[in-house]
């Protein structure tokens, strides 16, 4: 029987991870383990200095009180006898684009079921969900319809090792997509700024907060992508090395500090070799040579 972990940061009264669930059933056994509350832009965090609330809401539902990547430790670690086959995280109220994916809970979650060995993907939606729930600012039945596709792929295919994907759906009906588009990830503008407040016994507070952020625009990113009305696929991996920056640091001079630089071991090594061959082959498709 096919095991699909379902989880979230916007927590279990989300209406997206419930559909997400329901659809996904079609594939096997889905088991929900979330936060029980709002848990967004905690990204990879995860409690170590108190211990965990866990509660069974019905059969194959449970929430915690902490963080998407809790959960998916918890599920994986203390729920499943074994693993399960996958990790899907969302439907996420609102993209994941570009820089956010480091303050993601909804990302995080699906890095942790990666860095656990499962075929993991977030999924998000392309929306903000209005205060009072109102079903017709979001279109969730795209966004299941597509996890669902992709889902089964992945399941009979599997994903390439140290590798998971992030996955936005445009607020669309489904007939009003325009395909999908494998991207890399594009660069958010943020505009924060530090809100000051006094509370009524005169002692201050902060609120960070600030206008709706930007992006740079850029062909070939998931910001492009979804201004398109294009499901944006963008895959993921561990490394946060700068290989271009690897040669530039070469040439300070550590000698003055009595300290020799030495060349990069053998695993090292191939990593580099492997950049400069992704990198060589993107010139030549620049070019147009390939």
């Amino acid at each position: 029987m096919t095991r699909i972990l379902v989880t979230n940061d916007d927590g279990i009264h989300s209406p997206g991870i419930h559909l997400l669930a329901e659809t996904l059933s079609a594939l096997g056994e889905v088991h929900i383990v979330c936060p029980d509350r709002e848990r967004s832009a905690v990204s990879h965090s995860f409690t170590m200095h108190s211990p965990l609330r866990v509660r069974k809401v019905r059969e194959r539902v449970m929430i915690l009180d902490g963080t998407p990547t809790d959960c998916v430790m918890f599920a994986i670690l203390g729920y499943f006898e074994g693993k399960p086959d996958l990790v899907v995280s969302g439907i996420n109220n609102g993209p994941n684009l570009g820089d956010d994916v480091i303050y993601s809970g909804t990302v995080a979650a699906a890095h942790e079921g990666k860095i656990m060995g499962i075929p993991s993907f977030a999924l998000s939606l392309n929306c903000r969900f209005s205060d009072d729930g109102d079903p017709a600012a979001r279109y969730l039945e795209t966004a299941g319809r597509f996890a669902l596709h992709l889902s089964r792929h992945i399941l009979a295919h599997g994903l390439p090792p140290s590798t998971f994907l992030n996955v936005n759906v445009p607020n669309v009906p489904w007939e009003h997509l325009r395909g999908v588009a494998v991207t890399k990830l594009g660069q958010r503008l943020y505009n924060d700024s530090i809100i000051w407040r006094k509370d009524p016994h005169g002692k201050d507070y902060f609120w960070i907060g600030g206008e709706e952020p930007s992006w740079v625009r850029e062909p070939g990113t998931d910001f492009a992508a979804l201004e398109q009305n294009l499901v944006s696929i963008t895959p993921l991996g561990q490394s946060l090395t700068h290989f271009t920056t690897m040669h530039h640091l070469s040439g300070i001079d550590f000698a003055s500090l009595g300290l020799s630089q030495v060349s990069p071991g053998a695993d090292s090594e191939s990593d580099h070799e492997m950049a400069k061959k992704y990198l060589d082959g993107a010139r030549r498709n620049r070019k147009g040579e390939a």
